[in-house]
């Protein structure tokens, strides 16, 4: 994955966090891999929000803290959105357990709470902090 968007150092609210996930979106291909890293409260949800807005997926998007991970299937003949939140796993075996690998190369993989797990995944991958 090649992506050259710089972001600002800091975002300073949701409006703009939700701006920049749609402007990165515009970058991403099928089978990109983003990890998003931050406090709780940080706008992991409020970024693949923008990202969904910008790959034109259905929604609604929200943290998919308790069902582990969601698929977005594209309303515009793009790749879909799966949207992970590793949060609750206990380690790279239960994140291989839901198979994402399958889907991974057709679609564009946001995994939050996903630094050191997501990885195995894909060679490459965005982490977003």
């Amino acid at each position: 994955m090649s992506i050259e968007l710089a972001p600002p150092t800091e975002l300073p609210g949701a409006d703009d966090t939700r701006a920049w996930g749609q402007a990165l979106a515009a970058r991403l291909r099928a089978g990109d891999v983003v990890v998003l890293t931050g406090e709780l409260g940080a706008g992991k949800t409020t970024l693949t929000q923008g990202l969904a807005d910008g790959l034109g997926v259905r929604g609604p998007i929200t943290s998919p803290t308790f069902v582990i991970a969601r698929v977005h299937p594209s309303l515009v003949g793009g790749p879909a959105l799966v949207h992970v939140d590793a949060y609750r796993l206990g380690g790279a075996p239960e994140l291989d357990d839901l198979d994402l690998d399958a889907s991974t190369q057709d679609s564009v993989t946001v995994v939050e709470w996903g630094h050191g797990l997501a990885e195995a995944l894909a060679d490459s991958w965005l982490e977003v902090e």
